[in-house]
């Protein structure tokens, strides 16, 4: 019996993607590690005599970890992320790789599509990238490619919806 072996994607997403990954992680980490510091302080200033006091002594240990956490996180994953994630538009199939630790295959025949949708939010259109979301009529079905230059998403989203409407199929 011949088993046919799944192929990387053909393409990466934009370059572009990295600075804006990182510079989203960096944000989100700065706010949550801020919040962390009041919180512990709160806390501590408080004197709450329900935690521990060994609790206390060492309570400044957890912003201190979280920002470790962080700062391993916005350096490694989006890098990593462009590296692993992938994407592909074939004459009969949407294909794409996605998952930096756990990895995910995905192929969504044009046949079975029923929305292409083109996004973008304010941080994307800082970077000059955009969001594609090809949905059918299952969830799981669906796929996602996250940071895709703005003008090869909206070529990508206007050929696959003339593809779809050239099938004729509605789809379910």
């Amino acid at each position: 019996m011949m088993t046919t072996r799944l192929r990387a994607p053909q393409h990466r997403v934009s370059p572009r993607a990295v600075p804006m990954w990182t510079l989203s992680h960096t944000v989100s980490s700065i706010l949550i590690t801020a919040v962390l510091i009041a919180a512990v302080w709160g806390v501590v200033a408080a004197g709450w005599s329900w935690v521990p006091a060994w609790l206390l002594e060492r309570a400044w240990w957890i912003p201190v970890l979280y920002a470790g956490y962080a700062l391993v996180k916005t350096v490694v994953a989006p890098r990593w992320r462009y590296r692993v994630h992938r994407w592909e538009v074939t004459a009969d199939v949407v294909y794409t790789r996605t998952g930096w630790l756990s990895r995910a295959w995905q192929l969504v025949p044009v046949g079975r599509i029923q929305t292409v949708d083109t996004t973008q939010g304010w941080l994307e259109r800082m970077f000059r990238l955009a969001t594609l979301r090809v949905q059918t009529a299952s969830y799981a079905g669906s796929s996602t490619i996250e940071g895709l230059d703005a003008a090869e998403a909206q070529r990508i989203s206007e050929e696959l919806a003339l593809r779809v409407g050239d099938v004729g199929d509605d789809a379910t």
